[in-house]
């Protein structure tokens, strides 16, 4: 499964996107128009009537909301545009100037659009503006940004200014950004549409992860066929059960679990193994290896990592495999390693791998070079780096999500998927879409086991 045709852009991808519409025949001034007009589609539902203030600034997204506001004065809506700072660009002045309706230093309304700023900024917006932007938003019950709420870095979703409004719904033009899927920016711009203006393909962009499309297994498929998972625990029972049953659902063939303690509450469907690790890992039957749920952190579980990892097997680590994990530890590899880290095990991942980066997606990159693996940086945002440099990366649908265990249930998605196709990227992207469905489908204040068992449903939905 690759990721999505929505790609995911840089500012500097997003301006060479444009500039090649512009040598294809396009204007700065007809772009806009597209982009503005399209945007005022939004804008027109949420209003339902209500009345509008565009707050404008000097640059082409300032442009984009003269349009914005023409639009919705030529349909009957009443509408208003604050404008703080007078237009610096063409387009922008030749915008303003076809705009009919009032403009004021201040307003009041149902809708705010937000249009002071775009994907461009690099600074803070500064006591005026700031002060101005969050004296609109308090007097305007439902906020809308374009393209980006101002006062938000686009490339790495940073808050660039304190205090920022929240934002009902943010309008993304031409393409996403990474700021529209990555946190904090993510979390104050609610709902989030986009608006094509007819960008092409941009060769190394990302993409946001999309839906998979599965398959019943073929009508002569068996256990070994569509995969054997081997999950390698330890003395935290619960964490490898849930990992297990997780895989289980999440499409192998079958599911294995060794332990160095009993495991009464493994699901009947686990087939419990008590060989020597070595002995279980040479079985050539084994698609995929999940080391790291319930592990434990001793000599003992160090010993088992290692052995886990030098089999050079199809391989995911997670949890308590991470903290252990060191470069020695997978040097000489060549089998697909799938990681799995959240924020503080990224951390110390890239302190002991060495990696020199700024920000959650050039660290993920850094880190999936330097391991030569597939990293899957979890979180509220999630992150998806392959060694070539492939990115995907998808928002949590919900923060219930937030619960102990739920990672474990990811592990298990991953090792299942990674067992079912080989493919390392393509496997995390699939596990990391069919966790959020089955996060999605279990409701609100819902336990890890919970997710678990919802893992089938989630399946199902990509059938």
């Amino acid at each position: 499964m690759q990721p999505g045709t929505e790609q995911v852009l840089t500012v500097a991808q997003m301006r060479a996107a444009e500039e090649a519409l512009i040598a294809g025949g396009e204007t700065v001034d007809s772009l806009m128009q597209v982009a503005g007009k399209g945007a005022a589609e939004w804008v027109w539902r949420v209003a339902a009537g209500r009345p509008a203030t565009v707050l404008c600034g000097p640059g082409n997204n300032g442009g984009d909301g003269y349009v914005i506001a023409e639009t919705l004065r030529r349909r009957g809506l009443p509408v208003t545009v604050a404008a703080p700072v007078e237009p610096k660009t063409g387009a922008a002045q030749r915008a303003r100037a076809a705009y009919g309706g009032p403009i004021v230093e201040n307003g009041k309304g149902g809708v705010l659009v937000d249009c002071l700023f775009g994907s461009g900024l690099t600074r803070p917006l500064g006591p005026e503006l700031a002060g101005l932007l969050a004296e609109l938003a308090r007097h305007h019950p439902y906020r809308v940004a374009v393209d980006l709420p101002s006062g938000v870095e686009s490339d790495s979703g940073a808050l660039l200014d304190e205090d920022l409004p929240n934002y009902h719904l943010t309008i993304a033009l031409g393409a996403w950004k990474f700021a529209h899927w990555l946190m904090p920016a993510m979390a104050r711009m609610g709902e989030r549409r986009l608006v094509p203006i007819g960008a092409g393909r941009v060769a190394g962009a990302a993409a946001l992860l999309a839906r998979p499309h599965f398959a019943a297994p073929p009508m002569n498929a068996h256990k070994y066929t569509r995969g054997l998972v081997l999950v390698v625990g330890g003395g935290m029972v619960g964490a490898s059960v849930l990992a297990c049953e997780s895989a289980t659902r999440a499409g192998a063939g079958a599911v294995r679990l060794t332990s160095t303690h009993p495991h009464p509450a493994a699901p009947a469907d686990v087939v419990l193994k008590e060989e020597p690790l070595g002995e279980l890992l040479a079985d050539e039957r084994t698609d995929a290896v999940l080391i790291g749920p319930g592990l434990g952190l001793d000599d003992h579980a160090k010993q088992r990592s290692v052995c886990a990892l030098q089999a050079d097997l199809p391989t995911v680590a997670d949890a308590d495999a991470l903290t252990l994990l060191t470069p020695s530890a997978i040097e000489g590899r060549w089998a697909p390693l799938i990681l799995t880290p959240h924020a503080g095990e990224m951390a110390r991942l890239a302190k002991s791998f060495a990696i020199e980066a700024e920000g959650k997606v050039a660290t993920a990159r850094g880190l999936a070079l330097a391991a030569d693996a597939v990293v899957v940086a979890k979180g509220p945002d999630t992150v998806i780096a392959a060694p070539d440099g492939r990115v995907a990366l998808a928002p949590s649908p919900t923060s219930w999500l937030a619960v102990a265990g739920t990672g474990d249930v990811l592990a298990g998605i991953a090792a299942s998927r990674l067992a079912a196709m080989h493919d390392p990227f393509g496997a995390a992207c699939e596990a990391v879409w069919l966790h959020g469905e089955a996060a999605r489908q279990a409701g609100p204040a819902f336990v890890a086991s919970d997710l678990a068992k919802s893992v089938s449903g989630a399946y199902a939905a990509a059938l």
